[in-house]
């Protein structure tokens, strides 16, 4: 299986995402009864749905994706090269606008494109969807999973590919660089803390920095799956920096 995986033909991505509203005071009334009764799930009895409302931007329905990074690699004289370039902003709409428009050139160029991402079919893959389709955005055929069979579906999951069919089993992408030497995303911020780096200390750019950085990881670590060397840092690039400046 690892074998016939061509990684010239993988888009790797990751989000980040946050709550909708910086806290729970700023919820519209009639919403704030359903994070009320979805909170009830998990929070202690101690708890009021405003003491969980930073979890919100786990779910689609109640967070929103401020940035959307996508990394290719190619191999080149013997070395394999990453690009990355990343989608975001305070804009929802915009940002899941462009990333449709440059899913569908890059599917269009390339039949057997797949995507990739850690946990990807759990989370990032069908949150995307979800967003798109609540922005009013028409679904990129490679994400319009409706109706396919399991083999017709473009999804590479590096969480998966690590359980080999044991479905109970998480492992985070943390510890996985940790166990393969590959450095690691999270020496500055982890996903805790970006709603807290995004509403309170308005530093967007810093979430982009470290959603590109685990974009890499994930990169790297198929490559180690695949018996590969990493990628030098030197062969890495990152087409947002002009924006970011």
């Amino acid at each position: 299986m690892l074998d016939k995986i061509n990684i010239d033909n993988i888009l790797f991505l990751d989000i980040e995402t946050v709550p909708q509203y910086s806290d729970f005071e700023e919820v519209p009334e009639g919403f704030k009864e359903f994070w009320d009764k979805k909170s009830t799930y998990f929070r202690n009895e101690e708890q009021t749905a405003s003491d969980v409302y930073q979890r919100a931007g786990i779910y689609s329905e109640f967070g929103k994706i401020i940035c959307i990074s996508v990394g290719i690699s190619k191999s080149k004289n013997d070395q394999r090269t990453c690009r990355l370039k990343s989608f975001f902003g305070d804009d929802e709409t915009l940002l899941l606008k462009e990333f449709a428009e440059m899913l569908n050139k890059f599917s269009a160029s390339n039949s057997d494109v797949q995507l990739c991402a850690h946990n990807g079919k759990e989370f990032d893959f069908p949150y995307i969807a979800r967003r798109m389709l609540i922005n009013g955005i028409k679904l990129p055929k490679i994400l319009d999973i409706a109706g396919k069979k399991p083999w017709e579906v473009m999804f590479l999951d590096t969480l998966e590919l690590w359980k080999f069919g044991d479905y109970k089993h998480y492992t985070s992408l943390n510890l996985l660089t940790h166990i393969f030497n590959i450095p690691t995303p999270k020496d500055d911020i982890d996903g805790s803390m970006v709603a807290d780096v995004y509403w309170k200390d308005k530093d967007l750019h810093r979430i982009v920095t470290y959603c590109e950085k685990d974009v890499l990881a994930v990169v790297q670590l198929l490559l180690k799956y695949k018996g590969e060397d990493l990628i030098n840092q030197e062969n890495v690039e990152s087409a947002t920096v002009n924006k970011l400046l």
